[in-house]
């Protein structure tokens, strides 16, 4: 009876020094998968404005089901739970609509992760990140379209995004940098990048 009460004590007490780690590893692995998922489509959207030659706009929305038929215009919102890429009419007199690319939804697998950063970039017809002074029409409000702060035109400069990405009772949130060419970089922001640390943000 003593040994079974001992074993019981050993186990509970095991049990209560895993559970919590378990659980911080369950969130920093969701915290991984937004990464990565934010990382494909912006990758995504940069080559499907080269692909196409024209320029495309990624943006977060809390708009639900996303489809081709989804309607336009599309409310845009800052850490919204999904993101969705359109092109971007090259016409101004509204003759042309946007064209739907693909989306992809936050809220799944990855349920309570926090996105930090701009609510829409866009990209030229070469890939590179743009300003865009006009309002999107394929979201709503001139405030969500991509009109940006003076980016960097020199190497060597900070990134030009940095989208923050974290949820409550991880110990790891991660950050994705996008530069002015369209480079997406994933890091970690609570390291400087080195030699030694090539997972550090810059």
């Amino acid at each position: 009876m003593i040994e079974a009460m001992v074993t019981l004590a050993i186990f509970a007490i095991l049990v209560a020094i895993g559970v919590p780690t378990m659980s911080v590893w369950i969130r920093n692995n969701k915290v991984r998968s937004a990464t990565d998922a934010l990382q494909n489509g912006l990758r995504l959207a940069q080559a499907e404005s080269l692909r196409r030659s024209r320029q495309v706009v990624f943006a977060f929305t809390n708009a639900t089901p996303l489809t081709q038929v989804t309607p336009l215009p599309l409310p845009a919102a800052a850490g919204g739970t999904s993101w969705v890429i359109y092109t971007i009419p090259s016409m101004t007199d509204n003759s042309e609509a946007p064209i739907y690319i693909q989306s992809g939804d936050f809220s799944n697998a990855t349920a309570n992760v926090q996105v930090t950063g701009p609510v829409a970039v866009c990209f030229n017809s070469v890939g590179r990140l743009t300003s865009n002074a006009t309002t999107v029409t394929a979201i709503t409000g001139g405030a969500n379209s991509c009109i940006q702060p003076t980016l960097p035109a020199a190497a060597g400069l900070p990134p030009a995004y940095k989208f923050g990405i974290s949820i409550p009772g991880a110990d790891r949130p991660l950050q994705v940098n996008l530069g002015l060419g369209g480079q997406v970089h994933m890091c970690d922001p609570a390291v400087t990048i080195s030699d030694s640390h090539p997972e550090g943000c810059p």
